[in-house]
């Protein structure tokens, strides 16, 4: 029943770069011109800039990054930023909503399977996602200015996806026997947990190596279940379900 999200946002490899010309086609290339040249990547402009701003954004901080800097690390020129994005601010919203629309993406795809065994997936999924690629995105659900009007698409989206996880609680047979009030303290307190593996991955140098993401994820899921009321005897089989097939 296990119901995989990608989370992988470049070109698929070996493919041409959007606004590029085929190879020996001697058509001219088309797009925003490159300020430097640089080694040839899989990403896009449009990537590129993701990636370049995420680093940034993450290493030194959203208000010290200016456009210019966003610019140079991706190797374009800065007025090439505003063909792709508005500023700076429609950089950070798809930062932050590239971290919780896969994970809302493997809830609407979770079928089968009971409401626990959904739950677990959804846990699992969701962490791995918080703690994958080279930059810790989530760190940046803390910024002042995720608050304002800009970000409040962001907002629902994180809304809707722990809307989710209430819903799987409430189905769950330890989660249909708490009171209203207690069920939404349980929901607050597992999504939390759940959150906080971007504090985890704060703490990790570099990119986590993919057997400790997935012990990670694992372990997360597990406690989620654990503070849902979910028995430890039935970890083991929750885990296994979540998992899929090997």
């Amino acid at each position: 029943m296990s119901a995989r999200s990608s989370t992988s946002r470049s070109a698929a490899p070996g493919s041409a770069a959007p606004g590029s010309a085929a190879p020996g086609s001697g058509a001219r290339r088309v797009g925003r011109p490159r300020a430097v040249a640089r080694p040839r990547s899989e990403l896009s402009p449009r990537e590129e800039i993701l990636a370049a701003a995420a680093e940034l954004f993450t290493t030194h901080g959203y208000a010290a990054t200016s456009t210019r800097a966003m610019a140079e690390r991706a190797g374009i020129r800065q007025a090439s930023i505003y063909h792709y994005f508005d500023g700076k601010e429609d950089i950070l919203a798809e930062l932050l909503e590239s971290t919780v629309r896969p994970s809302l993406e493997t809830a609407r795809a979770l079928t089968g399977g009971t409401p626990e065994e959904r739950l677990w997936e959804l846990c699992h999924c969701d962490a791995r996602l918080l703690c994958s690629g080279p930059h810790n995105l989530g760190a940046l659900y803390l910024l002042p200015e995720v608050r304002t009007e800009r970000f409040a698409a962001f907002r629902r989206m994180r809304g809707e996806l722990k809307d989710t996880y209430a819903r799987l609680l409430a189905a769950t047979t330890a989660g249909a026997a708490l009171t209203p009030d207690d069920r939404a303290l349980r929901t607050d307190l597992l999504f939390a947990l759940v959150e906080g593996v971007i504090l985890i991955r704060r703490d990790a140098p570099g990119e986590m190596a993919a057997d400790v993401l997935e012990t990670l994820a694992a372990a997360t899921a597990d406690a989620a279940l654990r503070l849902a009321g979910v028995p430890d005897r039935d970890l083991p089989d929750l885990r296994k379900a979540g998992r899929g097939p090997a």
